[in-house]
């Protein structure tokens, strides 16, 4: 059985320890805002956070994430206050959404690091593919995030959800606390 933290929550995953990580969120978990790709690392759609990295979880099994504190993009913020969240809506970035989640977890993990990205900075943490070709905008978007976070700007271009964490765990049965 492999015991990790995922969206401050502690896990037990009874399944085969080679398991890609992303089959435990989405099909264990049913967090299924870490998408599937490519499985092969190379399009960044199942990016989360571990321990404060960004790491493709298609290419991460359950046991070598044993221990760890993962992060998904359903927990970045449960109003849709994160920073990164707002400057996308903001920035219009969004169109097929398919690769959104993974780069928005890519950019949070940049923004903990650096609060004041540059492009080069940007190009290298955020090396997600999007077929839509968003890439000027997620630079924008990007720099409005760092703005936001330091408190020099103020957007409220994502409004919260209709429905609140608890009322989703009683909809969703994977969201409730052990």
């Amino acid at each position: 059985m492999t015991k990790f933290t995922v969206n401050d929550r502690p896990v037990q995953y009874r399944m085969d320890p080679d398991t890609p990580l992303l089959w435990a969120l989405r099909d264990a978990s049913n967090l299924t805002g870490t998408k599937y790709g490519c499985g092969t690392g190379d399009c960044g759609a199942c990016t989360v956070d571990i321990d404060g990295e960004a790491i493709r979880s298609c290419q991460v099994t359950i046991a070598q994430t044993e221990g760890r504190f993962v992060t998904t993009v359903e927990a970045l913020s449960p109003d849709r206050s994160n920073p990164v969240q707002q400057a996308w809506v903001a920035e219009n970035l969004p169109q097929c959404g398919f690769c959104m989640p993974g780069m928005i977890m890519a950019a949070a993990v940049l923004l903990k690091r650096n609060s004041d990205p540059t492009d080069a900075d940007i190009d290298a943490a955020i090396t997600n593919l999007c077929r839509c070709g968003t890439y000027p905008r997620i630079r924008e978007a990007m720099k409005r995030a760092a703005r936001i976070q330091r408190g020099e700007e103020q957007v409220t271009a994502a409004p919260p959800p209709g429905i609140t964490p608890q009322d989703a765990a009683r909809v969703v049965p994977a969201l409730r606390v052990p």
